[in-house]
């Protein structure tokens, strides 16, 4: 699948509409569009040295600038969403599947020891909530919604809701139902 249907997917997310080119530049005046078309122009040159700097230095600058700090060593599925901008961190050996949605205030970082020393594996269909935090080589499975201010540090089955701290896991079959919309 070539990058610039991947941005495409991303942009979908958002308007629910395929976008040319030119129109997804023009959607690029949203701070979570721009930032996230960046990291996918630094993702699909990390081999070529000269294109991997340039952007490289652009995902710099707007990382400092919208307070993400999301790296294009982060294995990240299509139809990627931003719900808002600033203050997200996300580790580089984060997988993160497709249709998910981050909002702000999010960390998905790793754990430097213990039983869950490592970084986490998303699955598809995830929304995380506001405030969020997900530490650990922990997995989260597909359909799952984060509540915002949960703090999970062990694994979630998929189809289930997630709240508090420490977290309690809810089993349901419809988690993401109106949260994940226009799924690719």
């Amino acid at each position: 699948m070539s990058n610039y249907s991947i941005i495409q997917k991303d942009f979908y997310r958002e308007s629910g509409k395929w976008l040319s080119k030119i129109e997804i530049w023009r959607k690029c005046i949203n701070p979570n569009l721009h930032f996230v078309y960046i990291l996918r122009m630094t993702q699909k040159y990390q081999k070529t040295k000269i294109l991997n700097t340039f952007w490289r230095m652009i995902l710099r600058h707007y990382q400092i600038k919208y307070g993400f700090q999301i790296y294009p060593e982060t294995q990240i599925g299509e139809g990627f969403y931003l719900g808002h901008w600033g203050s997200l961190v996300i580790n580089p050996n984060t997988v993160i599947g497709k249709n998910c949605n981050i909002a702000q205030g999010v960390t998905i970082g790793q754990q430097n020891r213990g039983k869950n020393e490592g970084s986490p594996i998303i699955g598809d269909e995830v929304w995380i909530g506001t405030n969020a935090v997900i530490v650990g080589a922990v997995t989260i499975g597909n359909n799952v919604l984060i509540v915002p201010n949960s703090y999970v540090n062990f694994d979630i089955p998929s189809n289930s809701v997630v709240m508090g701290n420490p977290a309690k896991i809810i089993p349901t079959t419809n988690a993401t139902e109106g949260y994940i919309n226009r799924k690719v």
